[in-house]
């Protein structure tokens, strides 16, 4: 399997044994995000710098509205889809190995947590992987500390809640919050 059909198999919801060819094609591509994510955090750079390293990490270019506060961390890199004028704040990891789709106007706060994949609870086979994809509408907002679980998709105009665990989907225009998050408000537009 090419790298290529390796990571459109995750965004499908493939899943990984421990120890099996798709377990070091996923070694390799992390390893690749490492060495790219260690130059992006590793010192100062400027906001065009910034937008260039990233765009080599997930491999296209991302647009003149990106920005990014390192540092950053990616699993992989090469399954995050942005659209246009995307923030994410300083500390943030994503897990992308399902796949995360991010909608226009995405502002993601301090130390957020996008996952996407999940292991076997069988402790026998804990170390084997599955995957599921994320989505997040257009202008979105996610407060600080927020975990965006495997699967989830958020609608547009919503809000995460600082803290808050989304571990399936939140309606557009709806404040989410909590552990689980549950919509707490509807937003009037």
């Amino acid at each position: 399997m090419t790298e290529k059909e390796f990571l459109e198999y995750m965004k499908n919801g493939g899943s990984v044994e421990d120890g099996s060819d798709l377990h070091s094609i996923m070694h390799e591509l992390s390893r690749r995000a490492m060495k790219i994510t260690a130059e992006l955090n590793g010192s100062y750079h400027e906001a065009d710098e910034i937008r260039g390293i990233f765009s080599r990490l997930i491999g296209h270019e991302t647009d003149e509205g990106f920005g990014l506060f390192p540092p950053f961390s990616a699993d992989c890199g090469l399954n995050i889809t942005l659209g246009k004028n995307v923030f994410i704040n300083s500390g943030c990891r994503f897990q992308d190995w399902g796949g995360i789709t991010i909608g226009d106007g995405v502002l993601i706060g301090h130390n957020v947590v996008i996952a996407t994949i999940n292991h076997d609870l069988d402790p026998a086979k804990r170390g084997s992987m599955r995957a599921a994809s994320v989505k997040i509408g257009n202008n979105v907002w996610i407060g600080s500390n927020a975990t965006i679980l495997p699967g989830a998709e958020i609608g547009d105009g919503a809000v995460i809640a600082a803290g808050a665990v989304v571990r399936g989907n939140v309606a557009e225009l709806t404040v989410a919050a909590g552990v689980p998050a549950r919509e707490i408000k509807k937003i009037t537009v």
